[in-house]
C-alpha cells in the first residue's frame, strides 16, 4: 500500500527558516534508512507558501488564483514522503522514527481503483494506466 506522509508546516518553515546542519544530517540518515528498507518511493521539502498560489473553482468551473502567503499555518504542507508499506500501522511506525522535535506528520493512503467503484470503468482504468506508463517513460528518458 502506498501512503503519503505529509509534513505539516510550522511558523518557522513558513518564515523560510532552513534546518540546521545537524537536522539535515539526521534527515539524510532517516531518508537513507527508508530507501535501504525499500519504503521510500519519493519525498521532498516544499518552499514556504509565500512562493505558492491557490486556484479555487466556483460551481461553474471558473478559476480564481490567490497568491501566497497563506495565514493558516496549521493547514499548510512543508514536505512529504511517499511510502510503500504493507499497512497503515507500518507507515505509522516508520513515521515515528522521523527525527523531528516539534511539528506534525499526517499519514494518508493513496486511493486505489476499487475505491471509485463502478464509475472507474475498465476503459478509464486502461487510460489511467497508459498515462502512468507515459510518465514512467518520461522520467526514465
Amino acid at each position: 500500500m502506498r501512503f503519503m506522509v505529509i509534513v505539516k508546516a510550522t511558523e518557522d518553515s513558513e518564515q523560510g527558516a532552513m534546518p540546521s546542519q545537524e537536522m539535515l544530517a539526521a534527515m539524510g540518515a532517516y531518508n537513507e534508512e527508508l530507501v535501504k528498507a525499500g519504503i521510500m518511493l519519493d519525498g521532498d521539502g516544499l518552499r514556504p507558501s509565500s512562493y505558492g498560489a491557490r486556484v479555487q473553482f466556483d460551481d461553474e468551473g471558473n478559476a480564481t488564483v490567490i497568491d501566497g502567503p497563506f495565514t493558516e499555518t496549521k493547514e499548510l504542507v512543508s514536505g512529504y514522503w511517499v511510502f510503500e508499506v504493507s499497512s497503515k500501522e507500518e507507515a505509522v511506525e516508520w513515521a515515528r522514527k522521523a527525527p523531528f522535535r516539534g511539528g506534525e506528520l499526517e499519514i494518508r493512503p493513496f486511493s486505489v481503483p476499487e475505491d471509485f467503484g463502478e464509475a472507474f470503468t475498465p476503459e478509464l482504468q486502461d487510460k489511467e494506466n497508459e498515462l502512468r506508463d507515459t510518465l514512467t517513460a518520461q522520467r526514465e528518458a
